[in-house]
């Protein structure tokens, strides 16, 4: 039981069943009992860990591509540097640290963090001091006159999902309500659903498909941007191309846990639909790559082999762990993907090839 819980349970009772967004919405960003409004979710202490935590050479290259891109686009003179959801500002500083001799990079970047989680906030304050960043509660109030530059590293999964099951030629929402007092899912009444039309051509009856109203949003956001005045969009996060399947999952203490077990206490996150957001975009994408092959194409083994001449024997067992947890196929590298977003016209963001 949680207290978060007990708010819910009694909004269900009142008021009917909640949607998946709804309900996610309220246990991450809840403003008394949110699981991101509360705490410091990141490390060994946490609930789990992200790649620029695992190891400096994912900011490094990421950092790196960003400034070929800035070079590649003449090197404007203003940008905004963005990141979108920067945890602790471990992977803005291992960017920072790994521009910084790029001549007039530093010099022209104005620095942007979208963060809604106090705590973390006070962790990127105290990292990232020396950069003056400005905070921002949405991608939308970011600077709209300059070239955007922008990361974002798991942060689209964290954002609101719904869930909906084919039936015919209808689809019935999955919703959150309750049964003799406890949470459990549950669906609503077949409806036809403009919004889900396309997808009758490649699914079948119980089928689960996934949408993210606020994902699309901000690609929209970001892409007009960047197709406007210039810039870069590097998104990494687990998911593929298209929807299809139940990805909802809750993560508390590094182990998985039932999504509806602890609201307020775990993580809660779904797959990201790398097409919507790449479709929502109103400027060039990438293709989609697996998250080792853009590393490994940026010099992510080189750059290893270089960090590894000066470490001590326990260092380097660390280091070469890190980097296989990065890159190869049974660990992160191919269930996290990489999409990049640029202007029409302008080269692809290094490590990633044209849309397929």
């Amino acid at each position: 039981m949680t207290a978060l819980r007990d708010i819910l349970a009694a909004q269900i009772a009142a008021e009917g069943p909640l949607t998946i967004a709804q309900f996610m919405t309220a246990c991450l960003l809840h403003p008394e009992h949110g699981y991101y409004t509360t705490r410091d979710p990141l490390g060994t202490s946490g609930d789990f860990i992200t790649a620029p935590e695992i190891s400096q050479m994912f900011g490094e290259l990421l950092g790196l591509a960003l400034a070929q891109s800035w070079l590649d686009q003449g090197a404007p003179a203003a940008f905004t540097l963005a990141e979108l959801g920067p945890g602790r500002g471990t992977l803005m500083a291992d960017i920072l640290r790994a521009t910084a001799q790029v001549p007039g990079f530093h010099a022209a970047a104005r620095l942007h963090l979208v963060e809604v989680s106090p705590a973390l906030r006070a962790r990127q304050a105290t990292l990232l001091a020396g950069s003056v960043p400005v905070w921002h509660d949405s991608a939308a109030d970011l600077p709209e006159d300059v070239p955007l530059f922008v990361v974002a590293n798991e942060f689209f999964d964290a954002l609101p999902v719904r869930q909906f099951l084919r039936d015919g030629r209808g689809w019935r929402e999955r919703v959150v309500g309750l049964r003799d007092g406890a949470l459990t899912f549950g669906l609503t009444d077949a409806l036809p659903d403009a919004t889900l039309a396309h997808r009758l051509g490649d699914t079948a009856d119980g089928d689960l498909v996934e949408t993210c109203g606020p994902a699309k949003t901000v690609a929209a956001l970001i892409g007009a941007r960047i197709a406007a005045h210039g810039g870069l969009a590097l998104i990494a996060d687990y998911g593929g191309w298209r929807s299809l399947g139940d990805t909802f999952q809750a993560v508390q203490r590094h182990q998985k846990t039932g999504p509806l077990d602890a609201p307020g206490q775990a993580d809660l996150t779904a797959h990201v639909d790398f097409e919507a957001l790449a479709r929502a975009a109103p400027c060039a994408h990438t293709g989609l790559s697996p998250q080792g092959v853009v590393l490994e194409r940026l010099g992510i083994t080189a750059r290893a082999q270089a960090l590894a001449t000066t470490m001590s024997k326990e260092s380097l067992h660390r280091h070469i762990a890190a980097h296989r947890r990065l890159t190869h196929p049974d660990e992160m590298g191919t269930v996290f993907k990489m999409l990049g977003l640029f202007p029409h016209g302008a080269p692809p963001p290094p490590g990633f090839l044209h849309e397929a």
